[in-house]
């Protein structure tokens, strides 16, 4: 059935015919495709096993929660240290406000890293910068652990957050790779979720490895940095995939119209391409992903640059971002000081209000929901989504 189909629709786009179609060809005919709902499915897979879309549901939900995992300590790092807050002063012989600086470098490091890793993560692939990223926090933690001076913590508590850092762009361009755009309004949830947890969270356990150290909290960081690595270098698989080259030179199999439940039966087999990606690439790989145009290694300052040109947008994600950032880690670094009566584990206990609040209006606020009301508003608007309907 399916080399029926494909006999029936050779020479349309996204088939080959002895010359590859055009990119704006490419999974873009209006009569080939795989739909869901009534709309055009985005982005179009490929008949390729290789191709992220085409994994089973567990190795990409292993790799979310990988993603997920790294987005976690994204603020774990930042407010772990805050019930110990007493304790570094007296360590480090440092005043209240000095301490207080120890959560804003990380976040220094975890609002530059970005800027760093994204156009790199392009070029290279997601894999690698997820690995040399958490290796740099790794080695960084360690060093914050160690560290007796104030300079030495300081410096190791940026590269926590410089070395994190991937979880923020990268991390969100891996949800983009695994899962169809219908999708994401959940997955992007939660991993949003994970990251608001982290801020929570550390807190909270940091209360207790109070108990032992300050030090300790540090150390346990690292453990847990140390066991994301490994589950990093054995179950995350490259995702950046060359889509718009395979789909020039791979049939996606599917007549138009036909509802993605059904595309497995209505494939077949791929035509054999020769071009190393995802799985098949080298287990540390340096290169520069082949089949696709790569930016410049700065390219993600340029594009950060012109987003200037746009006030509105500057203008409510600063409002966002500031409000939504100051608010909490003022409550959160002003914690120890206001209930200096209480110990560290109580102080770090009055924090499971937020992270109640915050579960709930991830799970009924968010997620699932985001993708319903863009699914309707797409119906509404001749099938066509638009990033505003987020």
């Amino acid at each position: 059935m399916a080399t029926a189909e494909r006999e029936k629709h050779k020479g349309t786009p996204g088939h080959l015919d002895g010359k590859a179609p055009l990119d704006s060809e490419i999974g873009e005919s209006e009569d080939i495709g795989i739909w869901k709902d009534g709309l055009k499915v985005h982005p179009q897979p490929t008949a390729d096993p290789l191709d992220p879309l085409n994994w089973s549901s567990l190795k990409k939900h292993s790799i979310l929660a990988i993603v997920m995992y790294l987005y976690f300590m994204f603020t774990y790092i930042t407010t772990t240290t805050v019930p110990s807050f007493p304790e570094l002063q007296e360590n480090l012989g440092i005043s209240y406000s000095q301490v207080n600086w120890t959560v804003a470098i990380p976040a220094l490091g975890l609002a530059v890293g970005p800027l760093f890793w994204s156009s790199l993560a392009d070029i290279y692939g997601r894999r690698i910068i997820f690995l040399i990223g958490t290796l740099i926090a790794f080695v960084a933690t360690i060093g914050a652990g160690a560290a007796k001076e104030y300079g030495g913590y300081m410096a190791a508590r940026f590269f926590q957050g410089f070395g994190v850092s991937p979880g923020a762009t990268v991390g969100m361009a891996v949800v983009s790779d695994l899962f169809f755009e219908y999708e994401r309004g959940q997955k992007l949830g939660l991993w949003v979720l994970a990251l608001d947890a982290g801020l929570l969270v550390g807190p909270i356990i940091g209360g207790f490895i109070d108990l032992v150290s300050p030090e300790w909290i540090q150390w346990l960081t690292a453990i847990l940095f140390g066991v994301l690595l490994i589950l990093e270098f054995v179950f995350m698989s490259e995702t950046l995939y060359p889509r718009k080259y395979m789909l020039a030179r791979m049939a996606i199999g599917i007549p138009g119209g036909a509802d993605i439940e059904k595309a497995g039966k209505l494939q077949d087999g791929p035509t054999k391409v020769e071009l190393k990606r995802t799985t098949n690439l080298s287990i540390l790989n340096f290169r520069p992903l082949p089949g696709m145009r790569h930016p410049k290694p700065w390219d993600s300052v340029f594009r950060f640059i012109l987003t200037f040109k746009y006030p509105v947008v500057v203008i409510g994600v600063v409002t966002y971002c500031f409000a939504w950032y100051w608010w909490i880690l003022t409550i959160i670094t002003m914690i120890p000081a206001a209930y200096v009566q209480y110990s560290p584990q109580i102080q770090g206990l009055l924090f499971l209000g937020l992270l109640l609040g915050t579960l709930f209006s991830e799970i009924f606020m968010s997620g699932r929901l985001s993708d319903y009301i863009v699914t309707r508003l797409a119906k509404q608007n001749n099938g066509v989504r638009l990033p505003e309907m987020r």
